[in-house]
């Protein structure tokens, strides 16, 4: 109650209330103050049907909701209004009783009414859009008698088609909403698609220009359509190509499965007889026909019974810790009853019911092993087609790497026979080779040799050279010869490359102006489909926001479908586990189960050492050791109450008896301690130095 006081506070004292309360001051409101805050809440949600209905009707309503004052109608026009918008909203009270609810509104219970603000303020952006959508999509009831007039059928059928339409607005509002899309990046989008169609059609204007002289411009745009014409269709003969591809690649694996499927049946029968063929196909057949009418039917209603209880929650306003403390309470109260109802079932012990449990218990077991043996059919043909599909691919995978089939068979056979050839002239290529590299070893070591030689010829012209007195001279000649022929190869270049530049000049003259002549045609052809680029840019334009609308709302749905699987795996985690729980509770009652029926057996026995094994027998013995037990503790209590008077009478007098030697004990030390003052040494010498008690 503090912490839901306390929320209520600090939300009351934020925006848009701004009230200035705290929790002494709000506890001590009364209860019209808290009915008029109620208001101002409703009021904040939505101000329509928190305005308060005219007393008399003429007067017109209060239309601000800041100044709304329901001491100005009376309290049960405000019960009705505040029950109408809890309807509108949703809300759930807290409790079952509904007359109980409604009083405590009237008069401002202060545990219905901080219910409903703390309701009201924890959902208040989601509680606005509802009251705002309840504005246009709450039917207004028109009585059957009034839908007979034409008229007024009409217009209601008007009515509800305009509240058809406002939904698939505002769905698509939300859409676009959802979107992200923003007016600014739309604007900015436009913008630059302006300019680039601005920039696009001064191409145009700048490549009509230059093809306007151009001559024979008809035929190279005749020629040029062609070709694009040829080109599509190349294009779609590749693909018409690929798909016959891939129908035959499809076609090859239909026929290996039919085959893999023929070589099986071949198998089978080698050895069998019709008689087991035919058995073996009623046994197929059976399977079948048990998952066909008795397990998928079983699974489908499942799944709809768990569709069904997933659109109840759906439909179900949004739940609070209480709502849910409540069910689970709820949840807790049936399985306690659920328990006693099975032990008092299990205390009735009816042998009827035992012996037929039996039988229950049989074809029960027999049911799950049934259902078990369908359920690892299914998963054996599942892993059989995972299978099958993971073979086509590395199959496929096989086919791209290698470029070709599997080979098989003869083909292998074929192939390998090739692979033999080409390795023998492989070998034969590789003897050349190593005699090629051999041969030249040779000719290096003939050019070293030569290379040796050239250079002491050298040495032995530059010594003579240098006998002569021309040292220098063979080298000079080299270096002249040299120059003198790449100078005739330079001025042979350049007399090429005039010659080329001038050719080249004249082709790009001839070229430019038969382009002019062959583009002027174009131009002309072109400026009819200038606008008609317009047209099909505005077109392009409509199309693209048409396919950014749609593409928005498909993603808009599928993260709404994402978030639904998020929740709906959620929910099958929690109902595998509570499935896990029940089996385990199934398993601990079987147990039991057992336990009573072999009891029941015992006890049913006509056998005496049987029954003695038995709990009944044994608790039965039991009860009647305790009874004797409880018999003899009795008599036992019996004899110590009648001898409890004399025995306690007797206690008395011991203890008397023990004060009066006590008593006498005392008087005796007392005396001898007088003596031996009075006698002195006398009295020891008297009496031998004994010590002597005389009674």
């Amino acid at each position: 109650m503090s912490e839901q006081l306390k929320f209520i506070v600090e939300t009351l004292n934020k925006e848009p209330f701004k009230r200035n309360y705290n929790l002494i001051s709000f506890d001590a409101l009364e209860p019209l103050q808290l009915l008029q805050v109620l208001n101002d809440v409703f009021a904040e949600i939505d101000s329509r049907s928190a305005q308060i209905t005219p007393s008399t009707p003429g007067s017109p309503g209060t239309k601000d909701p800041n100044k709304l004052d329901i001491r100005e109608e009376p309290a049960d026009q405000t019960a009705i209004r505040m029950l109408g918008i809890l309807k509108i909203l949703k809300y759930k009270p807290k409790t079952d009783n509904t007359s109980e609810f409604r009083q405590g509104l009237v008069m401002g219970d202060k545990p219905t009414v901080y219910h409903i603000l703390e309701w009201l303020l924890q959902r208040v952006p989601d509680l606005k859009k509802r009251a705002y959508l309840a504005r246009f999509l709450v039917k207004i009831e028109v009585p059957a008698d009034f839908l007979q007039d034409d008229a007024v059928a009409d217009c209601n059928q008007q009515y509800e088609e305009l509240v058809e339409q406002f939904k698939e607005l505002h769905k698509e509002f939300t859409e676009l909403k959802k979107s992200g899309f923003s007016t600014s990046d739309i604007k900015k989008d436009i913008q630059s698609m302006e300019e680039e169609k601005e920039q696009v059609v001064r191409r145009i204007e700048r490549l009509k220009k230059k093809v306007e002289s151009v001559p024979n411009f008809d035929r190279m745009m005749d020629t040029a359509r062609k070709l694009r014409q040829e080109k599509e269709r190349e294009l779609s003969l590749a693909n018409q190509k690929q798909e016959q591809k891939n129908q035959l690649m499809h076609a090859d694996q239909r026929y290996q499965r039919a085959m893999n499927q023929l070589k099986d049946l071949q198998r089978a029968a080698k050895g069998a007889s019709a008689e087991a063929l035919i058995e073996k196909l009623q046994e197929e057949n059976n399977v079948n026909t048990y998952l066909g009418q008795e397990k998928l039917p079983k699974e489908i209603e499942a799944k709809r019974k768990v569709v069904a209880d997933l659109q109840k929650v759906v439909l179900e306003p949004a739940m609070g810790q209480s709502d849910l403390d409540e069910l689970h309470t709820k949840i807790k109260d049936s399985n306690a009853e659920i328990n006693q109802l099975i032990e008092k079932r299990m205390m009735r012990n009816d042998p009827i019911d035992d012996k037929l449990s039996i039988f229950k218990q049989q074809a029960s077991i027999i049911a799950k092993k049934k259902i078990q043996v369908a359920d690892e059919i299914q998963s054996t043909k599942d892993e059989l087609a995972a299978t099958e599909q993971e073979l086509s691919e590395k199959r496929q995978m096989a086919r791209e790497l290698e470029g070709g089939e599997v080979l098989k068979g003869d083909e292998f056979k074929r192939y390998v026979n090739k692979l033999r050839g080409k390795s023998t002239v492989y070998k034969k290529k590789r003897q050349e080779l190593a005699e090629l590299r051999a041969e030249y070893g040779v000719l290096s070591r003939t050019e070293e040799i030569l290379r040796q030689r050239d250079e002491n010829a050298q040495r032995a012209l530059e010594g003579l050279e240098a006998k002569k007195g021309v040292s220098g001279y063979h080298d000079t000649q080299e270096e002249l010869e040299k120059v003198s022929t790449i100078k005739s190869e330079l001025d042979e270049m350049k007399g090429k490359t005039l010659d080329d530049i001038s050719d080249m000049v004249l082709k790009l003259t001839s070229t430019i102006s038969e382009k002019k002549s062959a583009l002027a045609p174009v131009i002309k052809e072109l400026r009819p489909m200038r606008q008609k680029c317009q047209e099909m840019s505005l077109v392009y334009e409509e199309k693209k926001a048409q396919y950014d609308n749609r593409a928005a709302g498909y993603e808009t749905d599928r993260s709404k479908l994402e978030q639904e699987v998020r929740t709906y795996r959620e929910e099958c985690g929690a109902e595998e586990s509570r499935y896990h729980y029940l089996q385990s509770m199934k398993k601990v009652v079987d147990t039991q189960l057992v336990r009573a029926q072999e009891e029941m057996k015992l006890y049913l026995s006509t056998d005496p050492q049987d029954k003695k094994k038995s709990c009944r027998e044994q608790y039965t013995r039991k009860i009647q050791e305790q009874e004797n037990l409880g018999k003899t503790l009795r008599e036992k209590q019996k004899a110590v109450r009648e001898s409890h008077g004399p025995s306690m009478r007797q206690m008395k007098m011991w203890k008397d008896f023990e004060k009066l030697m006590e008593c006498k004990r005392r008087c005796f030390l007392g005396e001898r301690n007088a003596e031996r003052t009075m006698g002195g040494d006398n009295y020891g010498a008297d009496m031998g130095g004994e010590e002597r008690l005389v009674l």
